[in-house]
């Protein structure tokens, strides 16, 4: 218990580089961590819930990605930020609404770092992403086409084809990837003979 008292005292110190290292050290001590950690995400201090939450994505424990979920809404961008990125390490299926519908976040860094979240939940966030290329915004569906790119999901070819001809030359660049990356670009037009 003093251990885990002395490693909260780093994490909290004011030092980065010191409290990376307790991050660190925190992980080590799992599921015994947690509870402090869970109250640390209750603060006033958005600096004492970023790095709470930058020590949740370090604990490979069930309890930690429905822990994080909600900072995604929290008031502080930068916590915001880290809970999309603590979800890219810890991915969480009960997420997925809350990291889809930041991809429409007028944060773009947020966006992006949601995207990648998506990306790491894997196959079960096709049938969200599809449907942001069918409906979602010009912002929403930059993010969604680049993590359909990424995931390579043969789901994704017929709207990743329709997205070749989009008139934002960033959303034709990610399905023209995404579409190789499966091997199915532009060598499938190519002509017979």
């Amino acid at each position: 218990m003093r251990d885990l008292q002395r490693i909260f005292s780093e994490l909290l110190s004011g030092d980065d580089h010191r409290a990376e290292g307790a991050a660190r050290q925190l992980a080590s001590h799992g599921a015994a961590a947690i509870p402090a950690l869970r109250d640390l995400l209750a603060s006033a201090d958005p600096e004492s819930r970023w790095w709470a939450l930058r020590s949740l994505a370090e604990i490979n424990h069930p309890q930690v990605p429905p822990l994080i979920q909600p900072s995604l809404h929290d008031p502080d961008p930068a916590v915001r930020q880290c809970a999309a990125l603590a979800l890219r390490k810890q991915p969480a299926p009960q997420a997925l609404p809350d990291l889809i519908s930041c991809l429409d976040a007028e944060d773009r860094l947020l966006a992006h770092l949601s995207a990648d979240a998506l990306v790491a939940a894997g196959p079960q966030a096709v049938p969200p992403l599809l449907d942001i290329m069918e409906n979602g915004s010009h912002l929403s569906r930059l993010e969604a086409v680049r993590a359909l790119a990424l995931l390579e999901d043969q789901r994704a070819i017929p709207v990743l084809f329709h997205a070749l001809d989009d008139e934002s030359a960033l959303v034709t660049h990610w399905a023209d990837q995404g579409l190789q990356r499966m091997g199915v670009g532009m060598a499938f037009f190519k002509p017979a003979g």
